[in-house]
């Protein structure tokens, strides 16, 4: 993959592969290896440019997993998934994760510590030549939830996610590797997120591709009467343009032939 696929003016759809039986949407659904492989495919069939694929959820209040069993579960979908014609991105904050990964076929990192949770992450990612992706967290899964708080959300997670491009590029890990996301519910409250929402335009100006992952998340029920995640599709599609309208090109959803209809008609007509 080369530069301008994630840096050009085209929507890039990362589709999300949970092979956990704990994730807050589909948890469960994919935890067999032939089941997550097969997902994977359509997805790609559906136009997703990359997929994620996960190990560990990182809902909030989950459990975490050993290292030998995240690794179990993905290394035989990514090296399932070698050839579907997708790039494919490990989501994981374990070093030793991401170096099986890599060697699997991942060609993309993204780490909900933003490369800070395993001290060894930052060098796997700088010697391996993989893309990056870079999230902004308060706390951990755990505990993120518990009455998080900020002076103003859009000014600290933009000085976070610089501190930690700054990090990426003095240690080697080149700018047209780097993607930030500013973490949509990860240790923030329904008005953080809205306000993040409205404000993405204020992080495309550190001059690396920013992702949204908004896709069937609890905020949406705080705006909505629709609770559950089956019932979060259009408010998803709606984060989708509103990231659009501001800047935003890559995508992370589950639900990707729905959100490439929306861009496609929504692109047609503005």
């Amino acid at each position: 993959m080369n530069k301008p696929f994630l840096h050009g003016d085209e929507p890039v759809l990362m589709g999300i592969v949970n092979v956990t039986p704990d994730s807050f949407y589909d948890g469960g659904r994919f935890l067999n290896p032939q089941a997550a492989i097969d997902h994977g495919f359509a997805l790609v069939r559906e136009g997703a440019h990359i997929l994620d694929i996960g190990g560990e959820s990182t809902r909030p209040g989950a459990v975490p997993v050993t290292v030998e069993e995240e690794i179990a579960r993905v290394v035989p979908v990514i090296e399932g998934l070698k050839d579907c014609g997708a790039l494919l991105s490990i989501d994981t904050h374990h070093a030793a994760t991401m170096r099986a990964a890599i060697a699997a076929g991942a060609g993309m990192v993204n780490d909900v510590s933003a490369l800070t949770y395993d001290r060894e992450s930052l060098s796997v990612v700088a010697h391996s030549g993989a893309y990056v992706c870079l999230m902004h967290m308060k706390g951990e899964p755990q505990t993120m939830q518990n009455d998080p708080f900020y002076q103003d959300v859009v000014a600290e997670v933009r000085a976070y996610l610089a501190e930690r491009v700054a990090a990426c590029l003095a240690a080697g890990v080149g700018r047209d590797r780097i993607i930030i996301d500013p973490g949509i519910g990860f240790g923030k409250t329904l008005e953080q997120n809205v306000t993040l929402l409205k404000n993405l335009d204020k992080l495309t100006d550190l001059d690396v591709p920013v992702l949204l992952g908004a896709s069937r998340k609890r905020f949406i029920a705080g705006l909505s009467p629709e609770g559950v995640g089956e019932d979060r599709l259009a408010g998803s599609l709606a984060a989708v343009l509103a990231g659009w309208n501001q800047g935003v090109r890559i995508f992370r959803v589950h639900d990707v032939g729905q959100t490439a209809q929306t861009l496609a008609v929504f692109r047609a007509i503005f």
